[in-house]
């Protein structure tokens, strides 16, 4: 292995001094390259690169929190496995057929409809985290504060308990 100090020993060249290790000594292959552009020019385009504006804050928020819906209430689950919207179950004593709308009992699989109630849910609770948040806003009116502070902290509650209520229908024994 050669020091850092000592330079790269050049292998040497076939070719005659001055020629470039991009050039090619092959002669048809210098009529292509050079030929057809000795009578062909290319047209001189004015084209206009499309100027792109940058959507709002509101809809790139809009967008990602209906990503977010999609992607928490199973929507992929929902294309690959195609469930039913609802279910239904027959009465024993009366033998009516009721909807359901909960796969009880069954952790890997729900109904269309089920996924939609518990991402929303979900999303609930995410917006009020983000009104709990814009509660904190220093120049905001103290009546906005304390109505944000409400709706925040009831839709957190509200989208807790629907969501234990949604567990505890699926899994019957749960935490109990």
């Amino acid at each position: 292995m050669r020091a850092k100090s000592e330079p790269a020993a050049q292998p040497p060249s076939s070719s005659s001094g001055g020629a470039s290790s991009g050039a090619s000594l092959d002669p048809i292959f210098h009529l292509l390259r050079v030929l057809p552009f000795s009578f062909l020019r290319p047209p001189r385009l004015r084209l206009k690169l499309p100027s792109l504006t940058l959507p709002s804050p509101n809809v790139v928020f809009a967008l990602l929190l209906l990503t977010y819906f999609m992607v928490v209430s199973g929507i992929v689950y929902d294309i690959i496995v195609e469930p039913p919207g609802i279910g239904s179950s027959q009465d024993p004593h009366t033998g009516s057929v009721r909807p359901v709308v909960f796969m009880s009992g069954r952790v890997n699989g729900q109904y269309i409809i089920e996924g939609l109630s518990s991402g929303f849910m979900f999303v609930l609770g995410g917006m009020g985290i983000i009104l709990l948040d814009l509660a904190l806003d220093r120049n905001r009116a103290k009546s906005v504060k304390v109505s944000y502070t409400s709706a925040g902290v009831s839709s957190i509650v509200l989208a807790y308990v629907m969501s234990m209520l949604f567990i505890r229908i699926k899994i019957p024994a749960y935490l109990r």
